[in-house]
C-alpha cells in the first residue's frame, strides 16, 4: 500500500515552477553565507514569495540536530554558530527592503539555550539596521524550558511561531523526538508571559489523520490562547520519509478553515501548499487591522 500511494500522481495545484527572482535572490543569499528555510526545505512557494521580496531566512546553519521524518533539512551534527550571521540576516532584510521578516532556525539541541541567544541578537540586528520592520520567528522548543523562551520573548518579535506539525497521535512515527505536550505548552508559556505577542502555530494534512483529531488540536491551541493557525498539505521529500497517505481535497481545506474561524482563530491560513511562513506579513497584518 505504500508503495502505491508513493506513485500516486500530485493533483494539478501542485504542479509549480520558479523563475530567475528564485535564482537572484538564492544568489544574494549565498553570497552573504546565508541559508533559508524556502530553499532547504524545498518549499512550493519560492517563486511567489520571492517575487513579492520575502524570504525565510534560516539561522543557525543548515544542519539540524534531530531527524524528524517529514521534513527534507539535513540531520547531522550541527555546524558552529557564526557570530556575524545576525548582522548578515540584517543586512539582507536592508538590501531586500523588506518590511516584514520570518527568521526561523534548525533545531539545535546541542547548545545549552537551544540557540535562544542567537535568536534574540538577529531580532536586536534586524530591528537595529531596519527601523520599523516587524519580525515573526519561527522557534522550535527550545527543549521546553522557560529560561529559553524568556530569552525570545524579551527581545520582542511581533510573532512567535511555533508549529504543532501534525495530530497528537502521528508525533512518535511523524516527528519521534518532539513531545506533544512539549510544544503545546511553549505557546502557552509565550502567551501568558507576553499577551501582547502574537502566536501562531501549523499542521500538515495527509499523514492519516483524522478531521476530529485536526479538529483537536485546533482546540488545544485555541486553549492556550493561540491567534494564527495554518494547514497545509504533507509532501514526500523523499522516499526515506513518511508516505503521504492522501491529498486532501480543496474542498476539505476550506472546510478546516471555515470550521477554525467559527472556533475563534483570529487568521487561518488553509490550503494544499500553505507552509507555516505563507502570507505572514498578511497575517500579521490582518490580526493588527482586527485590534490585536
Amino acid at each position: 500500500m505504500g508503495d502505491k500511494k508513493r506513485r500516486a500522481r500530485k493533483p494539478e495545484w501542485f504542479k509549480v515552477t520558479y523563475d530567475s527572482e528564485v535564482g537572484s535572490i538564492g544568489k544574494m543569499m549565498e553570497d552573504d553565507s546565508l541559508h533559508t528555510v524556502c530553499k532547504e526545505a524545498n518549499c512550493p512557494n519560492r517563486g511567489e514569495c520571492y517575487k513579492k521580496r520575502t524570504v525565510t531566512f534560516m539561522i543557525m546553519g543548515n544542519q539540524c540536530s534531530r531527524n524528524c521524518k517529514f521534513c527534507n533539512v539535513t540531520s547531522a551534527t550541527p555546524s558552529n554558530l557564526d557570530p556575524l550571521e545576525p548582522l548578515h540576516v540584517a543586512q539582507s532584510v536592508k538590501k531586500l527592503d523588506l518590511k516584514h521578516v520570518v527568521i526561523t532556525s534548525v533545531t539545535r539541541d546541542d547548545l545549552e539555550d537551544g540557540g535562544a541567544k542567537h535568536f534574540a541578537k538577529t531580532i536586536e540586528e534586524v530591528k537595529r539596521l531596519n527601523p520599523g520592520v516587524t519580525i515573526e520567528v519561527l522557534i522550535p522548543d527550545l527543549k521546553g524550558e522557560d529560561k529559553n523562551l524568556d530569552i525570545i520573548i524579551e527581545a520582542k518579535p511581533d510573532v512567535i511561531n511555533h508549529n504543532m506539525e501534525t495530530i497528537e497521535r502521528l508525533y512518535e512515527r511523524v516527528r519521534p523526538e518532539a513531545i506533544y505536550d512539549r510544544s503545546l505548552y511553549v505557546l502557552k508559556y509565550i502567551k501568558e508571559k507576553s499577551p501582547e505577542i502574537l502566536t501562531k502555530t501549523g499542521i500538515m494534512v495527509g499523514l492519516g489523520e483524522k478531521d476530529k483529531e485536526v479538529y483537536k488540536v485546533m482546540d488545544d491551541v485555541l486553549s492556550v490562547g493561540c491567534d494564527i493557525f495554518t494547514i497545509g498539505q504533507y509532501l514526500q521529500p523523499s522516499r526515506k520519509h513518511v508516505d503521504v497517505e492522501e491529498y486532501v481535497s480543496l474542498e476539505q481545506f476550506e472546510e478546516y478553515k471555515k470550521v477554525g474561524l467559527e472556533k475563534g482563530f483570529g487568521f487561518i491560513a488553509s490550503s494544499p501548499l500553505v507552509r507555516s511562513s505563507y502570507k505572514a506579513a498578511e497575517a500579521l497584518e490582518a490580526k493588527i487591522s482586527d485590534g490585536k
